[in-house]
């Protein structure tokens, strides 16, 4: 893993990246290689070179849109080929867009047939070979857990549905005093001291995971392992690095103190709304045909009345309450008494609803709120008055999510299904904790670039 702009990247998924934006590239020279077999090319060295450009940059930066460069993929939602069907349809619209504006780069359509064939089954190629030796162990870090309670047994779990993690969990090591809830296969009893231990199964990384930290913590031992070069974690620096979280259930008031991050300054501010209002204008100007249908339909569904958009009170930035605008998806007077969370197959939505919520398109006129300061492009989510004061009583650092303005789309909505309990409110929490620690403009575009991906797939819509 590596940090960039305070987020954490998988290195692995960066090499893959590179190696095929290599591919891509070399796919236009020999497509044009074969396209000419029996005759001269049409087509200078710099002419080439200038399409392999255009066509390896439109295909990777398309397949990243679709997701195939994000590390917490699970095999459940990867769906390799349909993904990557998507992402070079999508890179040919872009490739064709670019040969509308820049027509002196036009290549001939038989070598773009030729490179996308050749590029196709060389991505298919190099995925196999990616699978096949990117999770030999000998490959990965070596992580040994200290303690053998609950907070180890989470530990030994995390990301086991993922298609890849970095690192692979040699053991857990018992301390005198600890029960032991995680495998017992697993459990490390030695007389030997921590460092000799460490030398013997080769770790790379100790994770401190004891329920309570005030029992027979190995102080002095861990010392002699941090000096000769092994990294140390506790449980919220491992959970923030490999999910992208701030746990709760870790979480304590001296840390939030302590730790980096959580900054705010008038640069990054005055940054942010910057961004905030280009990128709103810029979509605006791309999605406004599909705001006039999208109108128009609701306001046929309905029998030519109603309201075509929907508002309701939000609670935004330093507690303040605004109304946040959405095309109306429901019915009229869905909700009448108790404020109610949207649910799974929720018959008061319409059909017309059910199209615009899958694909977010019910989510656009926050534009506006974007443009008038009250929400950010990207941030927390604004949750219901109603529903925060609940949370902010049960749920603790809740308020904390407020310190921003909240946003369309963030970092929970990237990384976690539609929330429609308590419950769900806690795991996004964590993930709105980790945007306001790391915030910067990196992760903001990250963020942006990655809801297409949702967008494409109707992930987490209600």
């Amino acid at each position: 893993m590596i940090r960039i702009f305070n987020h954490y990247i998988s290195i692995t998924y960066v090499f893959l990246l590179l190696i095929e934006c290599i591919i891509f590239f070399n796919a236009m020279y020999w497509g044009n290689k074969i396209r000419f077999l029996a005759s001269e090319t049409w087509y200078t060295k710099y002419d080439i070179l200038q399409a392999s450009g255009i066509f390896a940059l439109a295909l990777t930066f398309s397949c990243f849109l679709v997701g195939l460069y994000r590390r917490t993929l699970t095999w459940d939602d990867y769906n390799l080929i349909k993904r990557m069907l998507s992402g070079f349809i999508l890179a040919f619209l872009v490739i064709t867009q670019i040969y509308y504006f820049l027509p002196e780069t036009l290549i001939a359509r038989s070598v773009l047939v030729y490179a996308f064939s050749i590029a196709f089954l060389a991505m298919v190629g190099s995925r196999f070979l990616f699978y096949k030796f990117v999770n030999l162990d000998n490959l990965k870090r070596r992580v040994l857990v200290v303690g053998t309670g609950n907070k180890a047994q989470a530990i030994t779990t995390i990301n086991d549905s993922f298609i890849h993690k970095d690192f692979k969990i040699i053991g857990c090591l018992e301390l005198a005093g600890q029960q032991i809830l995680v495998d017992k296969g697993s459990v490390i009893q030695s007389t030997k001291k921590l460092p000799e231990i460490c030398e013997e199964l080769k770790i790379d990384e100790i994770v401190i995971a004891l329920d309570d930290k005030r029992q027979n913590m190995p102080v002095d031992e861990l010392l002699d392992c941090k000096m000769s070069g092994i990294k140390i974690l506790d449980t919220i620096a491992f959970y923030e690095r490999e999910k992208g979280i701030i746990a709760l259930n870790e979480l304590y008031p001296s840390w939030l103190v302590y730790s980096s991050g959580f900054e705010q300054s008038n640069f990054k501010s005055i940054g942010k709304r910057a961004f905030d209002v280009l990128a709103s204008l810029v979509l605006l100007a791309v999605a406004w045909p599909f705001m006039l249908i999208t109108a128009i339909a609701i306001f046929v569904e309905s029998g030519l009345k109603g309201p075509v958009i929907y508002r309701q009170k939000r609670v935004g930035e330093n507690d303040k309450t605004f109304e946040v605008l959405k095309f109306r998806s429901m019915r009229l007077n869905a909700e009448k008494g108790a404020p109610q969370w949207a649910a799974q197959n929720d018959r008061r939505v319409t059909r017309v609803g059910g199209v615009i919520r899958k694909y977010r398109i019910d989510e656009l006129p926050q534009i506006f709120n974007v443009l008038k300061g009250e929400m950010s492009f990207v941030g927390p989510r604004p949750e219901r008055p109603e529903f925060v004061q609940g949370f902010e009583k049960t749920i603790p650092y809740y308020s904390e999510r407020h310190r921003v303005r909240p946003g369309i789309t963030g970092w929970a909505q990237l990384c976690y299904p539609y929330g429609a309990n308590e419950h769900d409110a806690l795991q996004k929490l964590q993930y709105d904790l980790y945007y306001v620690k790391n915030y910067s403009l990196f992760l903001d575009l990250f963020i942006m670039f990655h809801t297409v991906e949702v967008i494409l797939w109707g992930k987490g819509a209600r």
